[in-house]
């Protein structure tokens, strides 16, 4: 009387052939959102970059990550040296940085340097 009788469960309907593909689909439909919305457009911003970095010369003007701002006076395969000061050619010498190319944050137009 204190026990309840158990009694078998109704066998329930066929599982949805479909329910697997069905529980992976939010996942599916994130990494898509995700790989719009921030993955590509860094892997772009990476290239572009890259590219900027290739391009450098001697003479280009140039801004820093860390907010140096200079002209570049040579040109190596990783590194530049960058005159911070002294860009009229006067007697002394110019006091030059040496940086790693991928430093570079962005090129100047000609002639910023003189507007400063």
């Amino acid at each position: 009387m204190f026990i309840s009788n158990a009694y078998a469960q109704a066998a329930g309907a066929a599982a949805d052939p479909t329910g697997g593909l069905m529980g992976m689909l939010p996942i599916v439909i994130m990494f898509i959102v995700l790989w719009f919305v921030m993955i590509r457009p860094q892997m772009k911003k990476a290239k572009e970059h890259q590219k900027m970095v290739s391009e450098l010369a001697k003479g280009d003007e140039v801004v820093t990550q860390g907010g140096i701002v200079g002209r570049i006076s040579k040109v190596g395969e990783n590194y530049l040296h960058v005159d911070v000061a002294n860009f009229d050619g006067g007697k002394e010498a110019p006091v030059a940085l040496t940086v790693q190319k991928s430093a570079v944050a962005t090129v100047l137009p000609k002639g910023s340097l003189k507007n400063l």
